[in-house]
């Protein structure tokens, strides 16, 4: 499966060990794991998702992978589309966690919704469709249920 996580540019320590759990986790499933590439949330999912040993995608805002991308991206796509690419990263996912953010991340959602992706949200948006978690061990409890849908691409 490839899972989205879309959230904040920039986000508190709290965040971004939250962040870093999910990505992890996500990596432990041997799911991929598709983002902005940015830093903030983004980066702490990337991060735990590779150290874990995953593979993660970044949907790269600018023109030059450089600029933009975190550390832990193991395939940048460069698209010059800014938040235009955000249609990319919903489209690419099988299914979206949504973690704090702001108006980049409620446009991430509304698009996921429209798509009717799955969205579950962690300490994110409040609205209709977000599925709302409180901790990460909930979080994959719940797409492990949904397994039985997706079947997990295997590294």
């Amino acid at each position: 499966m490839i899972i989205g996580v879309i959230g904040g540019a920039s986000c508190s320590m709290g965040v971004n060990r939250t962040s870093y759990e999910v990505g992890k986790k996500i990596a432990e499933r041997g799911d991929f794991l598709v983002c902005g590439g940015m830093g903030g949330v983004m980066e702490g999912a990337c991060k735990g998702c590779r150290e874990a040993g995953g593979i993660t995608i970044g949907i790269l805002p600018g023109k030059n992978k450089e600029k933009h991308v975190n550390p832990y991206i193991t395939v940048p796509v460069i698209t010059a589309m800014d938040h235009a690419r955000n249609a990319i990263i919903v489209r690419t996912a099988d299914l979206l966690i949504a973690i704090d953010g702001a108006y980049g991340t409620l446009s991430e959602i509304g698009l996921a919704l429209a798509c009717k992706k799955k969205v579950f949200g962690l300490n994110s948006w409040n609205i209709k469709g977000v599925i709302p978690i409180k901790t990460v061990d909930e979080l994959f409890e719940k797409i492990n249920n949904l397994d039985e849908i997706y079947e997990p691409i295997k590294i």
